[in-house]
């Protein structure tokens, strides 16, 4: 499978060359697949929505090389535009983008950007609001007068609508409750899955990132700590609590089961997997029990 993305040697000075220059991305290279899931977790000021900024040319490199589907993207710089056409971005609290009358308007402001015809924008417009979930009865509706995570599906679809190669998401959950955060989630990824689009989720909530992404970033002084499977990072538990952050909270159970004695593994990170990991354990502990146990007829009482 060919790299969407391909990131050389990035590094990113804000203000360079003032006083008050700040290195907020250091010498960062990594791939990420056509059709992958990668979550992105790091704590605050360890660069992750610098990275992502430059993904659609947001930012632009101090040093270093961004590839989008093997194009550098700052080849030619006039082109930019459509790299922000294949690679969209949605930003933490996207509702406050939306600024258009209608939630129609809002989510076909993308695609008539990018020239298309009537049709084809109603298409886009219906399609994206099928993806997130909104009611087709609220397409007619002003924005402001949704609920929250109405008007999240409602700045989401707008991204979803132009059908970027590349979908990056910037903590797409915050300010949501539970329901509302597994919904947004759970239809992002449905839309990865339908589309085979490549999406990049940067989020706080180890959970949402165990639950949802197949691979995981780990940024930690702005360069990149971790970049594996999401059971080989999570297996890292206690490195990660080193570098200051979280693990899911069933992870943190198996750590404190291990260190109590139990024989059990600890990359644990979803309650399906929990769950499979202690019955192999129960197995294993009552395949032992049998071998223990004298054979009848032996070793036994008369």
């Amino acid at each position: 499978m060919s790299d969407m993305i391909r990131i050389e040697h990035l590094s990113y000075i804000y203000n360079e060359g003032m006083p008050d220059a700040t290195v907020a991305l250091d010498d960062v290279s990594f791939s990420v697949a056509e059709g992958d899931f990668v979550g992105i977790i790091g704590s605050t000021g360890s660069g992750k929505s610098t990275l992502i900024a430059h993904l659609n040319g947001l930012n632009r490199p101090t040093k270093g090389k961004v590839y989008v589907d093997g194009r550098d993207i700052w080849a030619d710089p006039a082109k930019i535009r459509e790299v922000r056409f294949q690679v969209g971005l949605v930003f933490q609290y996207p509702e406050y983008q939306l600024f258009e009358e209608t939630c129609y308007k809002d989510i076909a402001f993308g695609p008539k950007n990018m020239g298309l015809s009537e049709q084809e924008v109603a298409r886009r417009v219906a399609e994206a609001a099928d993806f997130v979930g909104l009611d087709k009865a609220l397409l007619a509706r002003s924005p402001f007068e949704l609920s929250g995570g109405q008007k999240r599906r409602v700045a989401v679809a707008g991204v979803i609508a132009m059908e970027p190669r590349v979908l990056v998401l910037d903590e797409p959950a915050a300010g949501l409750d539970p329901e509302g955060r597994e919904q947004i989630l759970s239809q992002v990824k449905a839309y990865h899955k339908k589309t085979g689009t490549t999406v990049l989720l940067v989020s706080h909530s180890m959970e949402d990132i165990a639950t949802y992404a197949d691979r995981v970033l780990v940024m930690d002084q702005r360069k990149i700590a971790m970049y594996d499977t999401v059971e080989n990072v999570f297996a890292r538990a206690p490195e990660l609590l080193a570098l200051g952050l979280s693990v899911p909270q069933v992870t943190k159970v198996f750590l404190r089961l291990k260190e109590m004695g139990l024989d059990i593994d600890t990359d644990v990170y979803t309650i399906p997997y929990a769950v499979k990991t202690i019955l192999a354990a129960k197995a294993r502990h009552d395949a032992g029990d049998a071998k223990a146990s004298p054979a009848p007829g032996k070793g036994g009482a008369c």
